[in-house]
Parts: structure tokens; sequence; C-alpha cells
């Protein structure tokens, strides 16, 4: 009786820790929204950073807050610099989006630098900045996060052929027309 209760408690322990240790998707809106769009984007992108500043402020507001939508970012780095931002933005385990959503918007602070060690360097100073509290040797050297970001990558090219960012899937079918406000929301109101 003893034994099979250790046992017991061994397994719900290693099954809430497994949990706890389970990375989570950055995303914004209703969860169980009718509405499901993926965006795969690189953080070293400009065409992603502008997405984030003409395009997604009107979404978030129209779709994503009111609850008919919910989006999903996905990693799709281009660089080194972009897969150690990702790393880092997916660190905090906890779904938010504040450090994507820093990192988009003040790209030109930390995107630079003639090596990725530079790169590094400026990405940790503009983090320090911010005010984001997180260890950024840990996160980069994170191999559960490393391969959260890849998988991104490879589920992005294989499932969705993805090959420049952003991409945006809407309810798992590739948006193919130009990424503006006014597209989207054609496309949106279409399933609602």
């Amino acid at each position: 009786m003893k034994k099979t209760l250790l046992i017991s408690i061994f397994i719900l322990v290693s099954a809430l820790s497994a949990q706890a240790n389970e990375i989570k998707r950055i995303f914004v809106g209703n969860e169980s929204a009718k509405i499901s769009i993926i965006a795969f984007e690189s953080l070293t992108c400009s065409h992603c950073a502008n997405f984030h500043k003409d395009v997604y402020p009107l979404l978030k507001k129209e779709y994503l807050d009111t609850g008919l939508a919910k989006i999903e970012f996905r990693h799709f780095p281009l660089d080194i610099a972009a897969f150690n931002a990702s790393k880092v933005a997916q660190c905090k385990n906890d779904g938010n989006s504040e450090i994507l959503e820093s990192l988009y918007a003040n790209q030109q602070k930390w995107v630079k630098g003639s090596s990725i060690e530079e790169a590094n360097i400026n990405l940790q100073k503009f983090l320090s900045k911010e005010g984001f509290n997180i260890d950024f040797e840990s996160c980069i050297n994170n191999k559960q996060i490393e391969d959260f970001v890849l998988n991104d990558r490879i589920d992005g090219a294989k499932n969705f052929k993805v090959n420049a960012t952003p991409t945006i899937i809407i309810n798992n079918e590739k948006f193919e027309k130009t990424l503006n406000y006014k597209n989207l929301k054609k496309a949106l109101e279409k399933l609602i």
C-alpha cells in the first residue's frame, strides 16, 4: 500500500514538473476563438517589425481584444541574431508577448553588430535597459527552448511552405495576398 502510494505520488510530481517546464506558445486573444491566426516571423525581419507597427495594433483592437480571433507567434528565424532573440522571447515561458513586442518595436536599437557576439551584447543591453529581468546566457543556451524555436521553423517550412517572413496562416490556410490591414480584414470578415 505504501509502495503504491509513493509510486503514485512520484508519477504525479513528475507529471506536474514536466507540465511546469512545458514551453508555452506566445499568443494574444481568446484561446477558443473561431479564427486562429499563426504568424511565422523572424525578429530581425524589418517587414515583421512593420507588421507589428502598422497591422497588428488594428488587428488586436478589432479581432483579438474582442475575442473574435487569436494569434500565435511562431518562430522562423532568418539568422543567428533572430534565433537568439527568439530564444529570449520564449524564455519567460509564460506565453506573454511583452518581450516579443518590445523587440519588434525597438528593432533598430538591438539589431546591430558585425558579429554574433556583438549582436548578443546589443540584445542583452537592450533587454536590461528595458527592464526585462532574464538570465540571458541561460535563455540562449537552453536546449529545450532551442528545439522549440527550430521546430517552429521546420513546421512552418514543412506544413505551410513558409519561405519568407512574415507569413500569416488563417485557420490553417496560408494568407497569399499582400499583407496589409485592408487585405487581412477582408479575409477575416469572411470567417465571422
